[in-house]
């Protein structure tokens, strides 16, 4: 209840704070991109219940002579560039969290095709509501492994708190500034998850 309560609280101070740079972003990917501004997707949530999460658009949707979309690198912009650097795609976000689909801190939303891919630990994930950021994020976000997520992600499953999340926030607001971990080297968006055999490693002296 603390948890929602001050998810509800802290998402809308911040939808306030940051209303300035929710319309400047729009119309400038509106007048570079045009529609659609936002990014839209099919997610699982808490238990796997599907939700659409929504970010700001960093790509445009060029296609092949076959109607196929281009590669992510060919199709990623400068603007894009810029927003996921500093997270700003992820501000959209913070309406998912005043509408309980989201919280601040909990393991990332993924795709819904991995869910029939996760081994029985690793989808132990999915037992408390996802988040914006979390302990993962932390710790690396997409520059390590698959199955370091995973690991990260069920401890915090098994060691969650308030005073934790609000650790996991503080860590997050430096790493933000600091534009670590946003993408594996040299690549513009993450390998898919194809199934792996899950190791569970000590990941309680993190960060």
């Amino acid at each position: 209840m603390l948890k929602r309560l001050f998810d509800i609280l802290f998402s809308t101070i911040l939808i306030i704070l940051f209303s300035p740079i929710i319309l400047l972003v729009s119309v400038i990917l509106f007048l570079k991109l045009g529609r659609p501004i936002f990014f839209k997707q099919e997610r699982p949530g808490l238990h796997g219940k599907p939700f659409h999460i929504y970010k700001f658009r960093t790509m445009t949707n060029q296609r092949d002579e076959q109607g196929q979309l281009l590669p992510n690198n060919l199709r990623m912009t400068k603007l894009g560039f810029f927003l996921r650097k500093y997270s700003l795609d992820e501000i959209p976000q913070l309406f998912n969290v005043l509408k309980g689909e989201l919280s601040f801190v909990g393991p990332r939303p993924l795709l819904m095709e991995y869910l029939p891919l996760y081994t029985s630990e690793q989808a132990r994930r999915h037992t408390v509501k996802p988040g914006i950021t979390g302990w993962a994020q932390v710790n690396g976000r997409n520059a390590i492994s698959w199955e370091e997520k995973f690991n990260y992600d069920v401890w915090y499953v098994d060691n969650q708190s308030f005073w934790l999340d609000i650790k996991i926030i503080l860590i997050t607001v430096g790493k933000v500034f600091k534009s670590e971990g946003i993408t594996p080297e040299g690549k513009v968006a993450v390998e898919k998850f194809r199934g792996s055999n899950f190791e569970k490693k000590d990941v309680r002296n993190a960060n």
